[in-house]
């Protein structure tokens, strides 16, 4: 790894914001894409501060694709 990139991700671990659709630094996960996709899709229209709330319900009652797959119109 070069010398930039170790200072990178050394800055992200101290800095990083704690979002719900992210895991955090060093933890030996991956990320769910269905959670990082919707997070995506909803901060393509508003700020972080709006969405953490809003994506929280949304996963509580979607919590995966195929749920929110089988959610009827208007749900």
């Amino acid at each position: 790894m070069s010398k930039i990139a170790s200072q990178l991700l050394a800055w992200y671990d101290r800095h990083h914001r704690d979002l719900p659709w992210r895991v955090p630094p060093r933890a030996g996960q991956r990320a769910d894409p269905y959670r990082v996709w919707l997070s995506e899709v909803m901060l393509q229209q508003t700020t972080v501060a709006a969405v953490r709330g809003y994506f929280q319900r949304c996963t509580t009652r979607w919590p995966d694709v195929a749920a929110l797959a089988a959610a009827e119109d208007g749900a």
